[in-house]
């Protein structure tokens, strides 16, 4: 924990502090009689008498200890409150607002810091004019993301300028993977900040807003071996509430080449399954109809945190795949997890996010196929189609092993949509390997693409063993084959939809035309259809209107490469429903529009 310029924690005052030797050591006048190997045996014999009497290194531990239980009390009887009372870190009804940015991680990180600040008493607000605490919550797997939020500083400082001499002055801070990466700069070098907290400091945000109302800068960014915010539970800020993330282990441990994540994340840890449980079945009871599981490596979830679940079978992989890491053991599993969750509702949709290919043993596929609530659509991040390029990336398989594990996939999961990620451009990567991409894009037929060029990211392995040697117009014309390839796929497979009956989960209005509404399959492809009244259930006569948070039957008219369009027939369940075609969802290509404001990709 760094913080600036004044210590925050003072330690029980068990001695008195150390003061000048008697006068006559003191004054010049009276030791003028005195030689100076005398006057320094004098004064090295008073210094020694005070530290003889000062604290041991056990005192030193137990004033920490009682610091954290109960105030600390000096040999008078007064008070001592540390250089941060208590109170202080009430919110006092102070207005904070949010800006969410990168993955949807970092939206349950929002979630999360809320729910902290909102217990000290502050308030949310969607108005960035009227708040007290502006808070970013960042991202650092590119580049470009960085520098859109080095821009957004700058803007918030002119901003806290034109504040500074009113009754409300604003604080700015920057939360989150860019605040653990770029701690100093944007502490010291560019001094846009006054508060920054990593991804494993959420819990200490009101401490570090009560340091900055001092008038002092400070940070928090130590990353933790433990920290799951287990006994947190996030307020969700999702639109209508329909829908929610559920973050189920942060960190990860695979450390591929481009990778920035391990260092800003730290390690893998899981949440306790029974915390996860509980969550879910709050937001069932609340009326949430899709949850999302949430994890940088999602499916290498494994909850050791109870003596039942600590077994020697070691973690099974996909086949053909390794890791860079040992084999792990014991543990509840992902599989055992997406099992319970989705027993809590049969009317509420699972996915999960972000999953590593590795970590598809067949009884997770076979789970997906068995249970109507999961969703059949899988991200299976890919990065390249060049066997050369993935080695050099450390990403543990190959080309083969990679189509052998979609092979698998489509033959437990038939009606299954795939999402993969790509980058174009990596360290190395010649016109052969690019070639290679774009064949594997066209001969896996994938529904939704996430595709960036590449950005040297500094502490990774690629930053210390490889060059960035592939030049930015070389990257930006492979990437916009790659995209349009996808492009070219979506819109066959979105084709191939017309004249079928899809089940929509509602979100609400389109964002064209109040007059239409919008929605989702099961394989995560919107849906946008005309605003009217439709039957209470297939082949009944009376009719209702549609809201979010509604399942209906929407039959495809027409089709592009970004969504289907067509008209609703009937509300509907998914607990109720038979199975419908969906194997081909509307491609995003990494497009943000800001909101208390959320702006949303998948990490790698």
């Amino acid at each position: 924990m760094e913080y600036l310029r004044k210590p925050l924690m003072t330690l029980p005052q068990l001695w008195k502090p150390l003061r000048c030797a008697p006068s006559k050591y003191c004054s010049k006048s009276a030791n003028s009689g005195v030689t100076s190997r005398e006057r320094r045996t004098a004064t090295a014999d008073g210094f020694k008498a005070q530290i003889s009497s000062g604290p041991s290194f056990q005192d030193f531990i137990r004033g920490v200890s009682a610091r954290e239980t109960r105030p600390a009390v000096d040999h008078e009887g007064s008070e001592d409150r540390g250089y941060v009372p208590d109170d202080w870190e009430t919110g006092n009804s102070r207005k904070v607002y949010f800006e969410t940015y990168g993955c949807q991680m970092n939206v349950n990180d929002t979630e999360i810091a809320w729910s902290l600040l909102q217990k000290k008493g502050y308030r949310r607000t969607a108005d960035v004019g009227e708040a007290d605490v502006v808070l970013l919550v960042t991202c650092s797997i590119r580049e470009k993301a960085e520098q859109t939020i080095w821009n957004r500083l700058r803007q918030l400082t002119a901003m806290k300028k034109r504040r500074m001499k009113t009754p409300t002055p604003m604080k700015i801070g920057v939360l989150g993977c860019m605040a653990e990466r770029l701690k100093t700069e944007l502490l010291e070098r560019e001094k846009l900040v006054d508060v920054i907290a990593g991804p494993d400091a959420y819990r200490d945000l009101p401490r570090l807003l009560a340091v900055v109302d001092g008038g002092q800068r400070a940070s928090n960014v130590l990353l933790s071996l433990e920290e799951t915010y287990a006994d947190v539970m996030p307020v969700h800020h999702a639109p209508h509430g329909k829908s929610a993330f559920v973050s189920i282990m942060r960190g990860c441990d695979n450390m591929c080449s481009y990778c920035i994540v391990p260092f800003t994340r730290g390690r893998e840890r899981s949440r306790p399954a029974g915390s996860v449980l509980e969550e879910v079945r709050l937001l069932s009871d609340q009326g949430v109809k899709e949850v999302t599981l949430l994890g940088q490596n999602v499916n290498s979830y494994r909850d050791t945190s109870e003596e039942q679940f600590r077994g020697s079978d070691p973690t099974k992989l996909s086949q053909g795949f390794k890791t860079v890491y040992r084999a792990k053991q014991g543990g509840l599993r992902f599989s055992d997890l997406l099992d319970r969750v989705s027993r809590i509702d049969s009317d509420m949709r699972i996915r999960f996010t972000s999953p590593h290919p590795k970590d598809f043993p067949d009884e997770v596929l076979h789970l997906i196929a068995e249970r109507g609530n999961i969703c059949k659509q899988i991200h299976l991040p890919a990065q390249s189609g060049s066997s050369e390029v993935l080695t050099a990336m450390r990403r543990g398989y190959t080309r083969e092993a990679y189509l052998k594990l979609v092979e698998n996939v489509k033959r437990i999961i038939p009606e299954v949509s795939l999402s993969s990620d790509f980058i174009s451009g990596f360290c190395g990567e010649t016109e052969d390997d690019h070639q290679q991409t774009l064949s594997l894009i066209r001969e896996v037929g994938y529904n939704v693409g996430f595709l960036f060029a590449y950005s040297m990211r500094k502490k990774t392995h690629a930053s210390h063993r490889l060059h960035d040697d592939v030049p930015a117009e070389v990257k930006r014309r492979r990437l916009e084959e790659c995209i349009g390839a996808f492009r070219e796929e979506a819109a066959r497979v979105n084709g191939a939809l017309i004249g079928s009956t899809q089940l929509v989960l509602v979100e609400g209005e389109s964002k064209r035309s109040v007059e239409d509404l919008c929605g989702r399959t099961d394989g995560n492809m919107k849906v946008i259809f005309p605003k009217e009244d439709v039957a209470v259930q297939p082949a009944a006569s009376n009719a209702a209107s549609v809201h979010a948070g509604d399942y209906v039957l929407v039959k495809i008219l027409s089709s592009s490469s970004q969504s289907l369009r067509g008209r609703a027939l009937s509300h509907s369940s998914l607990s109720g429903t038979g199975k419908h075609c969906e194997t081909a969802p509307r491609l995003r290509l990494h497009e943000h529009a800001p909101s208390d404001t959320t702006m949303i990709e998948t990490c790698p």
